[in-house]
């Protein structure tokens, strides 16, 4: 057997899609926004573990960039097409998947598309501008999400100026917002740093004025 041929049919195995990496695709698909990776594990119950990551970004169907101590997932363009393709359930790729795909395809055709200004699905895949606007509900799960990531415990105290780097993306204005919706929640607590003597140009920057107060820290738990 030729290098070449050994070659090949190394690419051929690494673009056979699991069904865990499908699955990948279509959640980031269905969010159409960046999700943070400890995100997709609390409320998909997907891990993208290093290898699968590696892997979806070799491929160029998943952009990932690192978001403090875990990373960020977005769908590549070519993901985007590539789970068009598989949607088609007249493919025999979407046969293999099975009649799960199937109803995905089938919602969003009869109940999704005709809310937009496409006409086919074909053409709302293809569009490499898609960039909706975040829902304010999904700004405070990813809040929750970064703190889980960043807390040592239920009820520990995180400063914002730890969870500030996992919103860059994200308007300062928006993401104050999200944080005095978030403080609403019986289970949540702003706080304001005890010892202020202590408190860094980072702990000052990204506090947020609330209850006629600067809070630095904030505690989520029961």
């Amino acid at each position: 057997m030729t290098a070449t041929s050994i070659g090949e049919r190394h690419s051929v195995a690494e673009d056979n899609l699991t069904p865990s990496d499908s699955a990948i695709l279509i959640v980031l698909m269905a969010e159409a926004r960046p999700m943070l990776n400890t995100e997709l594990k609390s409320r998909y119950r997907i891990d993208v573990v290093k290898q699968r990551r590696e892997k979806l970004n070799r491929l160029q169907l998943v952009h990932s960039e690192r978001s403090g101590p875990t990373y960020v997932h977005e769908l590549d363009d070519k993901g985007w097409m590539r789970v068009h393709e598989d949607l088609d359930v007249s493919s025999p790729k979407a046969r293999a998947i099975g009649g799960a795909l199937a109803a995905v395809h089938l919602n969003l055709r009869d109940r999704v598309l005709p809310r937009t200004e496409y006409h086919n699905l074909a053409e709302m895949f293809s569009r490499t501008d898609i960039a909706p606007p975040e829902p304010r509900s999904s700004l405070e799960l990813r809040l929750r999400n970064a703190y889980a990531a960043l807390a040592t415990g239920p009820r520990a105290w995180v400063a914002l100026a730890r969870l500030r780097p996992f919103f860059e993306d994200v308007p300062r204005a928006e993401a104050d917002g999200a944080l005095r919706r978030l403080a609403r929640a019986p289970d949540v607590n702003l706080a304001p740093e005890d010892n202020q003597k202590a408190l860094t140009d980072a702990d000052r920057a990204a506090a947020i004025h609330l209850g006629g107060q600067d809070k630095h820290l904030l505690a989520i738990g029961v």
